[in-house]
C-alpha cells in the first residue's frame, strides 16, 4: 500500500484526502474552516498565516485518525494553496503581517508604478509574460514599503501561501515556477525571476525570495517532531506543491494538451495545460507555467460563489430552493442582467468595479430572477475570458468542472449553455486536494529513481462524472451570446465610472 495526503488550503478553509495509489481512489477526507479579518477598508483582503497552519494541522491530524494503522503506509504529501498571497516573514522565519490575498484589490496605485517603471503594459509583458494586476503578488510587496514602511524593513523573506505551508511541514524556504509564475515577477518563457520586475519594487527583493526548482523536486521532508504530532512515519516527503489552479489542472487530468478545466469557486478560473508558453499581447489571460513541468494559460474572475452565495443568504434559500427559484425564471432572467464585480475585478480588468444589476423592473424585482441572475452573471464573466482563451488557440471540445458551482446540476447545464460546449464534472471534486497528493506521488516516484509520467498517474486515478454530463442547448446558446455582448457593453461603459464611485468610498 502507498499513501498520499493532498492538501487544498483556500479562502474559506482547508480540505485534506488520502490518496491509496494501488486502489486509485481516495479513502479519507477532513475540512477545516478559516475566515477572512473583518473590518478592514474597501479593497483589502487579508488572513492571518497562523489560521492556515491551524487548519492544517487539524485536516492532517482527522485524516490520519480515519485510516487508524495504514498511516504507516503515508510516503508524500502535497499541498495546494490558494495563488498570488503575500507571504511577509522576518529573518527568523516570523510572520510580521497578515497576509494580503489574491481577492485584495488595494494595490491599484502600486500596479500602475511598477508598470510605469517597466516602461508601460507591453513592456511588462515582455518582461515577465504578464500585466502587472492587483491580484498579483509584486504590487502588494511594493504596497508594504509605501504604506507600512517599519514593516517593510524587517522583510527577509517572501512566501506564498502554499509556500508558508510547505515551510510549516519542512522548515524550508522553497518556491517552483508554477506558483512563482503567479507573482508577476518571474519571466514565465525562461523561469527565471525578471530582474527589471524585482528592480521596480526593490534592489534588495532579489535576496528576500526563495530558490526556485521545477515541480517534480520536494520541498523537503515533513519535520520529524511534526511527524510524531500528526501519526505519520518519518521521511514523508513535502512535495514542491503549487498554485489551486496549478494543483487542480492535476487534479482533473489537466495535464497534457486538449483538456480544459473550470473551477467555480469562491473565484472563477479556466485553464488549459500548453506545451510552451502562450502570451497573450492584450494580458487578459494569464501565462502561467504549470506545475508538472509545462504551461498554464489561464483565466481568472473573482467573483463565483461569493456573489451567488450572497444573494442566496439575502433570500434565506438554501441550495436547493436557489436551484429551483433559478430553474423558474427562462435563460436570461427576463432581460435582468447582473454585472457580477463585488470584489473588483480581474478578467476583465476592472479593480475598482462593483456589482450592478441592470433591468430591474416590477418583474424582474423577485428572488428567483435575482439568483438566476447571479448564476448567469458570474458564468457570463468566466466566458468573458474563455473566449478570449480561444482567440490563442485553446479552444475546448468540453469543460471539466469542478468547485461549488459545479455540484448544482441547474448550474452545470446554464454553463454549458453559455459556454457552448458540454459540461462534465468530476467524480473527485476536490480537484486541487487530490492534485496535491498526484504530484506528491510522482515527486517520491522521481526522488526513488523511477521514471514514471504524472499523465500516467492522472489517467490511473482521475475519472469524469459522466452521469453529470450537460450538453448545450442550441436556442439558449445563442440567446446567451447576445447577452454576453450586453454584459461586455455595460462592464466596458461604466468603468470610468467605478473608479470616481471607489473614491466615494474612500477606496
Amino acid at each position: 500500500m502507498a499513501l498520499f495526503i493532498g492538501i487544498d488550503s483556500g479562502t474559506q478553509s482547508t480540505k485534506a484526502v488520502v490518496l491509496d495509489l494501488e486502489a486509485r481512489r481516495v479513502i479519507a477526507d477532513a475540512r477545516a474552516p478559516h475566515q477572512l479579518i473583518d473590518g478592514l477598508p474597501v479593497g483589502h483582503m487579508e488572513q492571518h498565516p497562523a489560521d492556515w497552519t491551524k487548519a492544517l494541522d487539524q485536516v492532517i491530524r482527522e485524516v490520519v485518525a480515519r485510516i487508524g494503522p495504514a498511516a504507516a503506509e503515508v510516503r508524500g504529501i502535497g499541498i495546494s494553496g490558494q495563488q498570488h498571497g503575500f507571504v511577509p516573514l522576518d529573518a527568523g522565519g516570523e510572520v510580521i503581517r497578515p497576509a494580503k490575498l489574491w481577492c485584495d484589490t488595494s494595490t491599484i496605485a502600486e500596479c500602475d508604478l511598477i508598470t510605469r517603471r517597466l516602461g508601460g503594459p507591453k513592456a511588462a509583458l515582455r518582461r515577465t509574460g504578464n500585466l502587472i494586476l492587483p491580484g498579483f503578488t509584486a504590487p502588494k510587496i511594493l504596497w508594504l514599503k509605501r504604506h507600512e514602511p517599519a514593516n517593510f524593513r524587517r522583510l527577509r523573506h517572501v512566501l506564498l501561501p502554499h509556500d508558508y505551508l510547505n515551510f510549516h511541514l519542512t522548515g524550508n524556504y522553497h518556491m517552483e515556477y508554477g506558483d512563482a509564475s503567479g507573482t508577476a515577477l518571474l519571466d514565465v518563457r525562461r523561469r527565471t525571476w525578471s530582474r527589471e520586475a524585482l528592480q521596480a519594487i526593490d534592489r534588495n527583493l532579489a535576496n528576500w525570495l526563495p530558490p526556485l526548482s521545477p515541480s517534480d523536486r520536494p520541498s523537503g521532508i515533513l519535520r520529524p517532531a511534526l511527524a510524531a504530532r500528526y501519526g505519520l512515519p518519518t521521511g514523508v516527503i513535502v512535495s514542491a506543491g503549487g498554485g489551486d489552479n496549478m494543483m487542480g489542472a492535476i487534479g482533473t487530468g489537466n495535464v497534457t494538451p486538449g483538456v480544459v478545466t473550470a473551477s467555480f469557486g469562491t473565484s472563477g478560473t479556466i485553464y488549459a495545460r500548453a506545451s510552451k508558453p502562450i502570451i497573450d499581447p492584450q494580458g487578459e489571460i494569464a501565462a502561467f507555467c504549470s506545475s508538472d513541468g509545462g504551461w498554464l494559460p489561464l483565466l481568472c474572475t473573482m467573483n463565483v460563489t461569493t456573489v451567488t452565495e450572497q444573494v442566496r443568504t439575502l433570500f434565506g434559500l438554501d441550495h436547493d430552493a436557489m436551484a429551483r427559484a433559478a430553474s423558474s425564471v427562462p435563460a436570461g432572467s427576463n432581460g435582468l442582467v447582473l454585472l457580477p464585480y463585488l470584489a473588483g475585478e480581474r478578467t476583465p480588468n476592472v479593480p475598482a468595479g462593483s456589482g450592478v444589476l441592470f433591468g430591474l423592473n416590477a418583474r424582474t424585482l423577485s428572488a428567483p430572477h435575482m439568483a438566476r441572475a447571479a448564476m448567469e452573471g458570474v458564468t457570463l464573466g468566466m466566458n468573458y475570458g474563455l473566449r478570449r482563451l480561444a482567440q490563442l488557440g485553446v479552444k475546448p471540445r468540453e469543460i471539466r468542472v469542478t468547485g461549488g458551482g459545479a455540484k448544482s446540476a441547474v448550474w452545470r447545464q446554464l454553463m454549458a449553455d453559455i459556454f457552448g460546449v458540454p459540461v462534465v464534472a468530476m467524480v473527485e471534486d476536490e480537484s486541487a486536494a487530490l492534485g496535491g497528493a498526484l504530484q506528491a506521488a510522482w515527486t517520491v516516484a522521481r526522488t526513488e529513481g523511477r521514471r514514471t509520467k504524472l499523465a500516467d498517474l492522472t489517467s490511473a486515478v482521475v475519472s469524469v462524472n459522466e452521469s453529470s454530463r450537460c450538453v448545450p442547448d442550441r436556442e439558449r446558446t445563442r440567446h446567451y451570446q447576445k447577452l454576453q455582448s450586453l454584459q461586455d457593453r455595460l462592464s466596458s461603459t461604466l468603468r470610468d465610472l467605478f473608479r470616481e464611485h471607489r473614491g466615494l468610498l474612500g477606496g
